[in-house]
């Protein structure tokens, strides 16, 4: 008999490229011979993939800016999608978690409600290890969960820093590439001309959503002796500010003159654009003080480009340095504009860890294996 597996998801295809996660999670599913509906918003496009059952009951949730009303149509798509599910045999309903609040709450409620079996991927555990105040909703939430899926032994020692009865019910389940998602571009002077990038610069790419925790401070301090070597560097900085403003980075590059050195596209970057962002650099950086798993950095490697990180223990069990990607000292601006020196002046190896990579993401973060060991990790809970 089939696996019946319900993926909730209201986040969707909204501000980021999480659809693709989860079009790649049932697309692996499916390939193991899992039945999978995906319920979603109407923001998300239906992917059409063979045998994938799909229902926008959310609808337009996000189309308001008020609160109150996102939080009923959250309410009312999470009563629709989880009572459907239900009806139509599905016991076990995965959810895709990347913060805590009430109504995360009300999903998982519902579906012990209706006797079903919850299974959380956690994306981000500091929203599960963070303040007092979120606490208690944090241990209810856990408690009406049968398993947790998060994608690498240092996430996983997180949770467990809460409570080891976790342990039973925790799994990892590795983050999957986004290669059968995207288009890669392969003509870097197309791009570059697209993107208002000279054609004569070596470019370094800062991508994605611009946060405290992303290091970009470190990353321009480091541009500061990267330009005295090489005076045809370019830094591509691409994504927009989250949460603060670009006030710190501004200073930073007005006060040791960096202005002709960067190219600040700090916007949202439509999806039909990120694949001339990859294909016009040469090196795309992720500077990283804080992470529990990296979706660029699986991004970067879909595109089949470099990367160069900082040695957190959760990118280190992704990639190695010199290998399939290069590595520096996390918050070391010296370190990493040394590495950066480093690898500019040695184009073939460049080329070498380039292609590692790449091999790397279509073997062993391919969406058949994902499927296969979340299948496993599902086998758990009968």
């Amino acid at each position: 008999m089939k696996q019946k597996i319900a993926i909730i998801d209201p986040l969707g295809a909204h501000g980021s490229s999480h659809h693709f996660y989860l079009f790649g999670q049932a697309k692996g599913l499916i390939n193991c011979g899992v039945d999978v509906c995906l319920y979603t918003n109407k923001e998300t496009k239906n992917p059409k993939i063979k045998g994938l059952k799909f229902y926008p009951f959310y609808g337009n949730l996000f189309s308001s800016s008020f609160k109150t009303i996102i939080g009923i149509k959250y309410i009312l798509g999470s009563i629709f999608s989880v009572f459907h599910a239900r009806i139509s045999g599905y016991t076990i309903v995965h959810f895709h978690i990347f913060y805590t609040n009430i109504l995360v709450f009300f999903n998982l409620l519902l579906v012990k409600l209706l006797l079903g079996k919850v299974v959380l991927t956690i994306h981000d555990v500091s929203s599960f290890v963070g303040d007092k105040e979120s606490s208690t909703i944090i241990k209810w939430i856990y408690k009406f969960t049968d398993l947790i899926l998060t994608h690498n032994e240092f996430s996983k020692t997180e949770i467990l820093k809460i409570s080891s009865f976790y342990s039973t019910k925790l799994k990892i389940v590795p983050h999957g590439n986004y290669i059968p998602f995207i288009e890669i571009e392969k003509d870097k002077l197309v791009s570059r001309a697209k993107l208002s990038i000279p054609e004569n610069k070596k470019v370094l790419l800062f991508f994605g959503m611009i946060k405290k925790v992303k290091g970009l401070e470190v990353l321009l301090k480091a541009l500061t002796e990267v330009k005295k070597k090489h005076p045809d560097i370019l830094l591509v900085i691409a994504g927009k500010v989250w949460e603060n403003d670009f006030t710190l980075y501004q200073e930073i590059i007005n006060a040791n003159n960096l202005q002709d050195f960067c190219l600040l596209h700090t916007k949202f970057i439509p999806q039909e654009d990120v694949a001339h962002y990859y294909c016009a650099s040469d090196l795309v950086v992720l500077p990283y003080k804080k992470i529990y798993q990296s979706g660029v950095l699986v991004m970067t490697l879909s595109y089949g480009k470099p990367a160069l990180v900082s040695d957190l223990p959760p990118l280190k069990e992704v990639v190695t340095d010199m290998e399939n990607a290069f590595l520096f000292q996390t918050e070391n601006s010296t370190s990493l504009a040394k590495k950066i020196n480093l690898i500019l002046l040695d184009p073939e190896k460049l080329e070498q860890v380039r292609k590692n990579g790449e091999d790397l993401i279509n073997t062993k973060y391919d969406w058949n294996e994902i499927g296969r060991q979340t299948k496993q990790a599902y086998q758990s809970l009968y």
